[in-house]
């Protein structure tokens, strides 16, 4: 079988509207000058459409005429490498989607540990950051959730206090083996980070030892000024914050 048939039946299991790279195609790099050409030969057919350098997709057919990838489905050769996640969204976009503000972004931010990964293209624009951790499928949430309280003050259209709400809200939810999971990454970011984990994990209730990790963590002579009231976090004072 040659490879244009390889690869011709390849994408016939892929479906509409999903993009894919030659990982997904699972093409050896030395492979890559033909497989090019054949994949230039489908596009020529309709069979497939390049929404990007190495990235295609199958074209969706309705009545409303031809659709392309979602937002996600663009997003997602971004994210991955070699079928592994190395990056996930950050910033406004993801505080939204958190429910901490209503706030659209018009460029989002992709953190990656190992790689910057800026886009411009068409509607889908981004700026990399590095993130604090390499990313998994296993962490890159959990990522997410610490970048929100490392921007707190940073956050648009609300307060401090209502966003320890929104994430003492979201602690909650947690079960046992998230919240271990979120306080070994939350002793890789800063001070003020580890503090306030500490201080709504405390007063939501959590007792567990390992939050003694993210207590000891920190310099009681250094505080983190976020001009929180008493009764937005009454457990403020046990982790130096004011």
């Amino acid at each position: 079988m040659t490879l244009a048939t390889q690869i011709r039946n390849r994408i016939k299991q892929f479906p509409e509207g999903k993009t894919f790279g030659y990982d997904d195609l699972r093409i050896a790099k030395e492979d890559y000058t033909t497989a090019a050409k054949a994949l230039e030969r489908l596009q020529k057919t309709g069979l497939i459409k390049k929404i990007s350098k190495g990235i295609f997709y199958k074209p969706e057919q309705t009545v409303f005429g031809e659709l392309i990838p979602d937002y996600s489905e663009q997003l997602r050769p971004y994210l991955f490498e070699n079928g592994e996640r190395i990056a996930y969204e950050t910033g406004i976009s993801l505080y939204r989607s958190l429910g901490l503000t209503t706030q659209m972004a018009f460029r989002i931010k992709i953190a990656s540990r190992g790689k910057r990964i800026d886009i411009n293209r068409g509607t889908l624009k981004a700026d990399g950051v590095k993130s604090y951790a390499e990313v998994t499928e296993n962490n890159y949430e959990v990522l997410g959730l610490l970048d929100a309280f490392k921007d707190i003050k940073k956050i648009p259209d609300t307060s401090v206090a209502q966003s320890v709400k929104r994430l003492s809200a979201i602690l909650k939810d947690l079960d046992k083996k998230q919240t271990e999971t979120l306080i070994k990454y939350a002793l890789l970011y800063p001070s003020r980070v580890r503090a306030l984990v500490g201080a709504i994990l405390q007063n939501i209730g959590y007792k567990n030892k390992d939050l003694d990790k993210l207590k000891q963590s920190l310099n009681p002579l250094t505080t983190t000024k976020l001009g929180l009231k008493e009764n937005e976090l009454p457990t403020k004072n046990n982790w130096y914050i004011q």
